[in-house]
């Protein structure tokens, strides 16, 4: 295993003045420090990933930790990475003064997949209910969840030095989907990330970013908590643990708004989460492998937690001292999934937001001996105000977005009977040795007017009430099913079929091929809008879907161009 070796040279020095101070931080030193820092989390989460929520209340053992390969560093399609992306987009079009309500609309107008907070804040948003509302506990059931922890790290990575920053993006883009421990979990992070510019040692970081956050918190408390059992335990990581688990996991005073009940074995909730994260600083001692491994092997969200503990570390030191096997594959073309950035493009906007970062907190850029420098004030932070999801006071005043918002927010929230209801599936079809991938092309027989077909009414006998889902029809991995509708027009009109899919999907109007997607992702609403022309009288859409492993599943609906859904033509699965 490769040591990290620490710089003993430092990078900053502080400048004394009779009302502030400041340290410096070269341009060159920030990017180095930023774009280990993203490398970090891509290595976190890629390492990871394969265990994720595999292990519920249980320490991965150390044969199932998955063996690294530097490509696991292309995390171009993993979540965890690119929906900050969208908060770094948001600040970029608009500067650091945008407001959370425009914050919210473009949250709301994202297109990838969600789950917890996040999906029910953007649900929210879509809904009509304007930021912090839509992560306010009475309307979000998921506030405390760990959501707003997993992607904070940009927050950090843009306000070198700067933990009041940090804390500021939190309370406007952290309120979006969480609230109160879900909210202080990511300033605890990003605050990490934020002293990471300037201070090597790990529990130095730890100690001050917790000072960004309210004392009397339960996170608060989760943190030091494990900071007093690492002094307890210096040794042993998996006393520390058991420790975690006795109280966070199993006591259900610390679980009082834990999504999935207080007994639940599952726990997203940032609190335990965010002591994994720690303990995998701590126990692992500066050194990037034992760091990820630690925070992995503490089971739960097992790719996320790895994730934020080494985007931190790496960020400690610097991109030329990261072991070779975490930047030797790095492709630094491909576009991360549902964004504009590719990884030059992604530091190169971080470089822009942390200039205007230092400007806004009272700081220079600077040019000395022709290079650029940060001049940084040090800054002694306030943490946002105190509040709890378990106590938090009714919402009283007005929480919906005014209409001119809302006109601006072009995803909106579906109601179930605004999907098309009634189809006819047909399957599995499969091709010996074929992946599916391959399978996307080849053509069976519903494609040729033939097969065996079953009529399915969604909402009925069980059936979900949106999605076909496939799985359950069906089930398996590497197949393909299909399915079909019809609808009768009583004109010709222009229309917008929004449709989601998974995995990869064709799509056929009237016998003519209209659309096609051959991708790997999970289903949700309006992923792809594909418009179209429906003709006077009977119509008939026909779908494939590929299956390659886990959920399988579609759904569709018909608007006009306005995105009012068509509710009124008569559909027929016969």
């Amino acid at each position: 295993m490769k040591k990290i070796i620490y710089l003993t040279l430092p990078i900053f020095f502080i400048i004394g003045c009779s009302q502030q101070s400041y340290k410096t931080l070269s341009v060159k030193d920030y990017m180095s420090k930023m774009k280990a820092g993203w490398i970090g989390q891509m290595a976190g989460v890629g390492w990871g990933g394969p265990t994720e929520f595999r292990w519920i209340d249980e320490i991965i053992p150390e044969d199932s930790v998955p063996q690294w390969n530097p490509q696991m560093i292309n995390q171009f399609n993993q979540d965890d990475i690119y929906v900050e992306m969208t908060f770094l987009r948001t600040l970029e079009k608009y500067g650091l003064d945008v407001s959370i309500r425009q914050a919210g609309i473009d949250f709301a107008n994202s297109r990838y997949m969600l789950w917890h907070a996040n999906k029910a804040g953007r649900d929210n948003l879509r809904a009509g209910i304007a930021p912090p509302y839509s992560g306010h506990p009475q309307f979000n059931h998921h506030a405390d969840d760990i959501d707003y922890q997993i992607e904070a790290d940009y927050a950090g990575l843009i306000s070198p030095g700067l933990p009041q920053s940090a804390i500021d993006l939190g309370e406007k883009f952290g309120h979006i989907m969480n609230y109160g421990d879900g909210v202080y979990a990511g300033q605890f992070i990003a605050s990490m990330y934020a002293y990471a510019f300037f201070e090597n040692d790990i529990e130095k970081i730890i100690r001050s970013a917790l000072k960004c956050i309210p004392e009397k918190s339960q996170y608060y408390e989760a943190i030091n908590d494990v900071l007093n059992w690492y002094h307890q335990f210096p040794d042993d990581w998996t006393k520390t643990w058991e420790l975690i688990e006795e109280k966070y996991q199993r006591n259900p005073e610390y679980r009082k708004f834990s999504c999935s009940g207080p007994q639940s074995e599952f726990n997203i909730d940032a609190k335990i989460n965010g002591a994994y994260v720690v303990v995998g600083l701590l126990y692992g001692h500066g050194n990037m492998d034992n760091t990820i491994k630690i925070a992995m092997r503490c089971g739960m969200d097992s790719d996320c937690n790895p994730s934020s503990a080494a985007g931190i570390l790496a960020t400690t030191l610097g991109l030329e001292n990261l072991p070779e096997k975490f930047t030797s594959a790095l492709d630094q073309k491909t576009k991360f999934s549902y964004t504009d950035y590719n990884f030059q493009k992604l530091t190169d906007v971080c470089v822009q937001l942390a200039e205007q970062t230092v400007k806004k907190y009272g700081g220079k850029v600077e040019t000395k001996n022709g290079e650029k420098v940060f001049k940084i004030p040090v800054q002694h932070p306030t943490p946002g105000v105190f509040e709890q999801c378990w106590t938090a006071d009714s919402v009283k005043i007005d929480p919906y977005f005014t209409e001119e918002e809302i006109s601006r927010i072009t995803v909106k929230v579906r109601k179930p009977d605004e999907f098309i209801q009634l189809w006819q599936v047909s399957g599995p079809y499969l091709a010996k040795g074929k992946s599916v991938n391959e399978l996307f092309d080849i053509v069976f027989p519903p494609e040729k007017g033939k097969g065996k077909w079953q009529k399915i009414q969604l909402g009925k006998n069980g059936l979900h009430k949106t999605n076909v889902q496939f799985h359950r029809i069906f089930g398996g991995k590497n197949r393909v099913a299909y399915a079909k509708t019809r609808f009768f027009s009583d004109k010709e009109l222009p229309a917008i079929l929004e449709l989601g899919s998974d995995d990869g999907v064709k799509v056929w109007l009237n016998g003519r091929l209209i659309f096609k997607n051959n991708i790997t992702r999970g289903c949700m609403a309006a992923q792809d809008m594909v418009p179209l022309k429906i003709q006077k009288g009977w119509n008939e859409l026909l779908f494939k879907v590929t299956q390659g492993v886990g959920d399988w599943e579609m759904n569709a609906c018909l608007t006009d161009t306005t995105g009012k859904a068509l509710t009124k033509f008569k559909f027929t699965n016969n």
